[in-house]
């Protein structure tokens, strides 16, 4: 799939690792580094400006090296990009470590996983179909 994007940033473009990695890196764009102190979170700018196909979002989500190494990950995650969006795609990163964090220009700082998605429509009615599993949620299901 083509997907068509502007870069406004000085990062080269995201690309995949590996040719059956979901995800592409996506770098921060900076003047200069940004220290995130324990738990503060900060929008992380990129450059980068795509335009997706109807039916496409694109999901930003951490990076499992900087989660486990660093304790950085991105808050709303997965981050969703609308296909109508133009608008630069930045990351929110939050410190959930002890240890202030230095993002630097250039870092690999999330990553984005283009997917197919439906939207659905909602049709009001008075109840619902009976299941086995009912109403139960959150452990229902057990631990084993």
């Amino acid at each position: 799939m083509k997907i068509n994007i502007v870069n406004r940033g000085h990062q080269p473009l995201p690309q995949y690792a590996t040719p059956q990695s979901a995800g592409m890196d996506l770098r921060a764009n900076l003047d200069e580094p940004v220290t995130l102190q324990p738990l503060e979170r900060r929008l992380i700018p990129t450059g980068l400006h795509i335009a997706l196909p109807a039916g496409y979002e694109a999901q930003v989500r951490p990076r499992s090296g900087l989660a486990l190494k660093k304790g950085i990950t991105v808050l709303n995650t997965p981050g969703t990009i609308d296909a109508d969006y133009r608008g630069e795609i930045g990351v929110v990163l939050i410190n959930l470590s002890q240890e202030p964090f230095v993002v630097n220009d250039g870092e690999r700082i999330a990553q984005m996983v283009i997917a197919r998605h439906e939207q659905g429509e909602f049709v009001e009615v008075e109840v619902l179909d009976e299941t086995e599993r009912g109403e139960g949620g959150y452990g229902h299901t057990g631990v084993k």
